[in-house]
């Protein structure tokens, strides 16, 4: 099986298909298993690279909490790149692997040839930032104590109950395979990346100068997330924003033939060199027209 050394952690990954390379970093609720609807479709004409982020086997699980935080997520995902001989990939990364994309993009564009970054930015909302941390750290707690991801009721929280209600195989399968994360791996990424990582409201310089194409795809029902892109999609000029109506967190697993249209077409267009930055407007403009 392929590995990449990450100073000593050992992080695992697949290949399928031939052509331009595409790097999928999966959510902290998932794993690579959750990105095979895309593997299937993106294989035929695309490199489709899937990875297991550090703390998810076939991964090494490292038992010391200090090797786990955002900063390991993104050097990660670098090795994988290098280990796999990849010198630029098109990123697709949901939600926790959403925003390692972003990072990547905006710290390592000679690295990304385009994003795809779907169900970002949970936490990052001043309001709620101090809350989001909280409750990461309890949860941590709570699978540290009972030896086990509490699979149940995570798949049941309100931004997971789409999938459940749209195609309830899929959700038990989710649910089925989250149950086999260990707990240390499971506890440690939510305390301290998920937890311990910035807002990504923090690197708003960075985003108005980021010239990596970008399509942010986000749910109308996945409220701690909405917003966010909707500032991401001001805040970067190459960005395009879909969103996805009647939608929770997981839009991969909800609508796949949608997901993984959209993501082509944006490709299409980026091979093209059709995906327009957005012109800057310096004038007074309230909806009527400018002056």
């Amino acid at each position: 099986m392929p590995y990449a050394d990450q100073d000593g952690v050992k992080i695992y990954y697949e290949e399928t298909g031939a052509g331009m390379p595409m790097l999928f970093l999966h959510e902290y609720g998932g794993d690579k298993r959750s990105w095979e609807p895309q593997v299937r479709h993106f294989s035929r004409d695309h490199r489709c690279i899937v990875m297991c982020s550090r703390g998810y086997p076939p991964s090494d699980v490292p038992e010391d909490e200090t090797l786990y935080g955002q900063d390991f997520a993104i050097q990660d995902a670098l090795a994988v790149m290098d280990a796999a001989g990849i010198e630029k990939a098109v990123v697709v990364g949901l939600s926790m692997g959403g925003y390692t994309g972003l990072r990547l993009a905006i710290h390592h564009p000679d690295r990304v040839i385009a994003l795809a970054a779907a169900s970002a930015g949970a936490g990052s909302l001043t309001e709620g930032l101090q809350v989001f941390r909280k409750e990461a750290f309890e949860r941590s707690e709570d699978y540290l104590e009972a030896g086990k991801m509490l699979a149940e009721p995570f798949a049941n929280g309100p931004t997971r109950t789409q999938l459940k209600r749209k195609d309830i195989r899929g959700w038990e399968e989710f649910r089925d395979q989250l149950a086999e994360h260990p707990a240390i791996g499971a506890a440690y990424t939510l305390r301290h990346v998920q937890g311990g990582r910035p807002s990504l409201f923090d690197f708003e310089a960075e985003f108005n100068a980021c010239a990596v194409p970008t399509l942010l795809m986000v749910g109308d029902e996945d409220d701690v997330c909405l917003d966010v892109n909707v500032w991401l999609k001001r805040a970067m000029p190459t960005s395009g924003l879909r969103v996805y109506a009647k939608s929770g967190h997981l839009i991969n697993l909800e609508d796949p033939a949608t997901f993984n249209a959209e993501i082509a077409d944006f490709l299409r267009s980026v091979k093209a060199g059709t995906w327009p930055v957005r012109e800057a407007f310096d004038g007074n403009y309230a909806g009527i027209g400018p002056r």
